[in-house]
């Protein structure tokens, strides 16, 4: 019998990353006793939280914890349960006591981790992470590059995994990291099982269709503000990093330095992101043909308009259309 402790932070806990995989464990259970593989359930499942009892959403959801971190003197798989993105570093303070809990787990007892979406930066504040791979929510990715610099940030992926310490894309996605986990412990038949049960899609390994990019302007090179606007208001039209640093008199080197510091974006990475999306809007919202989306942020190439589009959304710029336009799709 594997032991699992679902973590249940206070304030901002996202219910549904909580639920889910409670379900989808016990769902484990349920089917390796009614088949016959076994007597016992394979999981033992505990809500785990600094206090027993968390409050959600403004009193309308509460969750009452099986146990307390100091109840539970070793486990084998913790499940880092989501939190709320608008007071995600308050979030951090208010569940601290998780960190030391985790370490322990993690290095003295060779527990397995997993984060699920902006769970990872409780993850990433035990130092486990550092110098290995995650993911998160897409609309966590540039803070927590800021803050966490030696983790190896895969904003793409869905799931990672390395050496017992997993993390999954934003939102939904952490469903896809759970089936993952019971493949690995369970085998493939009672994987697929659960994921036709609970109809998730046990193939999906990409984030970056649902990424939005708004453009990282929450710091305070006033500089390389201007590029960035001058980046957004002329998407139309053939912008060059040397056009950029002579058009704000400043070396070519120092541009680049500066901006990737400012954005973690390199000035052709930011013209690049500011295309695509400006190409998303246009597939989603308008019926002109995929050439004349090209063209309209400022590429001729196809070919190299194809490979860019699908490097940072996933799909190619027809399958985007076909999924997303909102006169084609009929939601």
């Amino acid at each position: 019998m594997k032991h699992v402790s679902i973590l249940v932070p206070k304030s901002n806990t996202i219910l549904s990353s909580v639920v889910g995989p409670y379900k989808i464990f016990k769902s484990v259970n349920d089917f390796i006793i009614q088949t016959g593989k076994s007597q016992q359930p394979f999981f033992d499942i505990n809500l785990v939280g600094i206090d027993k009892d968390t409050v959600l959403y403004d009193g309308a959801f509460s969750i009452h914890c099986d146990a307390t971190i100091h109840d539970i003197s070793k486990t084998d798989l913790i499940i880092i349960s989501a939190v709320k993105p608008e007071w995600i570093t308050d979030d951090i303070k208010t569940n601290y006591e998780f960190i030391p809990w985790i370490k322990k787990q993690r290095t003295q007892h060779n527990a397995e981790v997993a984060s699920l979406c902006l769970g990872a930066f409780l993850l990433a504040e035990t130092g486990l992470l550092d110098n290995k791979q995650c993911t998160t929510h897409w609309a966590g990715i540039d803070l927590f590059r800021q803050m966490y610099p030696k983790i190896d940030v895969l904003p793409e992926k869905i799931v990672t995994d390395q050496n017992g310490i997993y993390s999954s894309g934003g939102a939904y996605s952490f469903l896809n990291l759970i089936i993952h986990l019971v493949y690995k412990y369970c085998g493939q038949e009672v994987a697929v099982y659960v994921s036709k049960l609970f109809e998730i899609d046990i193939n999906r390994d990409n984030q970056n269709q649902f990424a939005i990019f708004k453009g990282q302007k929450e710091h305070s090179d006033t500089l390389i503000e201007k590029a960035q606007l001058f980046i957004e208001n002329n998407v139309t039209e053939k912008v060059s990093v040397g056009q950029l640093s002579n058009m704000l008199a400043v070396s070519q080197r120092n541009f680049i330095r500066r901006f990737k510091k400012a954005t973690a974006n390199t000035p052709l990475e930011y013209i690049q992101r500011v295309k695509v999306e400006a190409a998303k809007n246009a597939l989603e919202s308008t019926q002109i043909t995929i050439n004349e989306v090209m063209f309209s942020v400022g590429y001729t190439d196809t070919k190299a308009f194809r490979i860019l589009f699908k490097r940072y959304t996933g799909l190619t710029p027809m399958a985007y259309k076909n999924k997303y336009n909102r006169e084609l799709v009929n939601y």
